[in-house]
C-alpha cells in the first residue's frame, strides 16, 4: 500500500490504514518527540507522547492532505513534546485574576490559523534544501552543525540559507500588511 491509498483508507475509518501510517512514521514521529524531549523525561513519556501523535492523526483524518502528513506528525510530535515537556516542569498553578485579559475572542483562533497556513505556505514555496532546513531547525529544533551534517553542508551555509529563508518569508508575509 502507498501513502495516498493509505490516507484514503485511514478517512474512510479503516484501523488498518492506521498501523500503516504507524510502523512507516513511528522512528520518525520518536525522531522529533527525543529531539524536543532529550533526557528531561522518562522513555515511557516519550512513547506516551509518540501515542498520541497517532491518536491526533486518527482523530482529525478528515484534515489531513495528501503528500503533507509528515510534516502534519512532525508538527504534531513537536507541539505534544512541548506541551509534555511544560506539564512535567510543575508550574505553579495561576490564579483566575493574572489571567484577566489573557483570553482572547473567537477571532483569535481564526487569525492564529490563518497566520500559521500563511506561515506553512512562505515555508513551502523556499523549495529545497531551505524547507528542510527550516523544518529541522524550527521544528526539529536541529543546531546548524547538525543540519548541515545531515545534509552535507557547512554549519555557515545552513544559517546563511536561514538567514536568507527568513529575509524571504518576512517579504511574503508583510507584503499584505501594506
Amino acid at each position: 500500500m502507498d501513502e495516498t491509498k493509505a490516507l484514503e483508507r485511514l478517512k474512510r475509518g479503516d484501523e488498518r490504514a492506521l498501523e500503516w501510517f504507524v510502523k512507516r512514521y513511528t522512528p520518525y514521529v520518536g525522531a522529533v518527540v527525543w529531539a524536543v524531549i532529550g533526557g528531561r523525561l522518562s522513555v515511557q513519556d516519550g512513547e506516551e507522547v509518540a501515542a498520541d501523535v497517532f491518536l491526533t492523526l486518527w482523530r482529525s483524518r478528515e484534515k489531513v492532505r495528501e503528500g503533507a502528513v509528515r510534516g502534519y506528525l512532525g508538527a504534531i510530535a513537536r507541539t505534544r513534546a512541548i506541551d509534555r515537556l511544560r506539564r512535567a516542569s510543575a508550574l505553579p498553578e495561576l490564579e483566575y485574576d493574572e489571567l484577566d485579559g489573557a483570553v482572547e475572542g473567537p477571532e483569535s483562533g481564526v487569525l492564529e490559523r490563518e497566520e500559521r497556513k500563511a506561515l506553512l505556505a512562505a515555508v513551502d514555496a523556499l523549495g529545497e534544501p531551505d524547507r528542510e532546513i527550516f523544518l529541522r531547525r524550527y521544528y526539529l529544533c536541529q543546531s546548524a552543525p547538525d543540519i548541515g551534517e545531515k545534509l552535507g553542508m557547512t554549519a555557515d551555509a545552513v544559517r546563511q540559507r536561514l538567514k536568507r529563508g527568513r529575509d524571504v518569508i518576512k517579504t511574503q508575509l508583510t507584503k499584505g500588511e501594506r
